[in-house]
């Protein structure tokens, strides 16, 4: 069959006109590199607040960042949505998760030797009280690995389970603790203003993941799939990825620049940063499955 013949029986099986189609091509303008990236859109949305030139350094960054979140999410989701999943095309998605991960741990050098501490230490007077804290895109990755009691405070888990309110189990996600005064309760600027725009989206996603996320999913397998060396791998390289050497990353180069003063400076979204980013604190494991008892125990200490 020639493709005219595909494409006719293809609009005549949707009812439409091939003819119409052909027309429209006729007179349409050949594609081009800057018009399907949008080049053009791309370049023009840096927006720096001040006149220090690393601070586009810090805001392309960012950027770079939330496209490679996009990227994967674009990935879990086709883990989500697959209801026959296979031990072969789950560890192919883990493979490209954590290959966009590894990106991003191995370039936050940009950001560590990026940038002249000075014009840093006065650039991000101008962004209080935002944060990167606020990346809605990165609790969606961490909704969507794992099951919502790996996420919650640890001093606050016994008192968590399947059956506890949604609305009750956000109050106590191990990130609430960085946005709150330790003395009072209260939330910061910084917190209220990401539950604000977010925390409606976040409740839902929570749901639609509840048993859709990544280790939901490995947990539904057959158990020789489940052993399956190469999935076993995928998982533990991404867990660690994820939540020990990109955490660490920020750790660093937040210890770098915060505290390479005189004065030691807080995070610019007031957070105690140091109990909220060290995974020794938060213990943030999202297949607790794949690691022995002794690597539990010691999570994020031997880095």
């Amino acid at each position: 069959m020639s493709v005219l013949e595909d494409l006719e029986k293809k609009y005549t099986e949707s009812n439409q006109s091939m003819e119409t189609y052909l027309q429209g091509l006729l007179h349409a303008k050949p594609i081009t590199y800057w018009d399907y990236i949008d080049t053009g859109v791309l370049l023009n949305i840096q927006k720096p607040r001040t006149n220090f030139p690393d601070e586009m350094v810090f805001i392309m960054y960012h950027q770079v960042n939330e496209l490679l979140f996009k990227m994967i999410l674009w990935e879990m989701e086709q883990v989500h949505n697959n209801e026959s999943i296979t031990p072969e095309f789950f560890t192919e998605k883990l493979g490209r998760i954590s290959r966009y991960f590894d990106v991003l741990a191995e370039s936050f050098n940009v950001m560590t030797d990026g940038m002249e501490v000075e014009q840093y230490m006065q650039f991000r007077n101008s962004l209080t009280p935002a944060s990167g804290f606020q990346s809605a895109q990165y609790r969606l990755i961490e909704f969507g690995s794992t099951e919502l009691i790996n996420l919650i405070d640890f001093r606050f888990r016994a008192t968590i389970d399947r059956n506890t309110p949604f609305e009750h189990a956000f109050e106590h996600l191990y990130w609430q603790a960085a946005g709150k005064d330790h003395k009072t309760g209260n939330k910061s600027v910084l917190i209220k203003e990401f539950e604000k725009r977010y925390k409606g989206e976040f409740i839902d996603y929570m749901q639609k993941v509840n048993t859709t996320n990544l280790y939901t999913k490995f947990k539904s397998l057959p158990e020789d799939s489940r052993k399956n060396p190469e999935l076993i791998e995928a998982l533990r390289h991404y867990d660690y990825t994820v939540n020990v050497k990109w955490v660490m990353c920020h750790y660093n180069t937040a210890e770098k620049y915060l505290e390479s003063g005189k004065k030691k400076a807080e995070a610019t979204g007031g957070s105690e940063w140091k109990k909220y980013m060290h995974p020794r604190y938060q213990r943030r494991i999202f297949f607790p499955e794949v690691w022995s008892e002794e690597e539990l125990a010691t999570w994020g200490e031997n880095i």
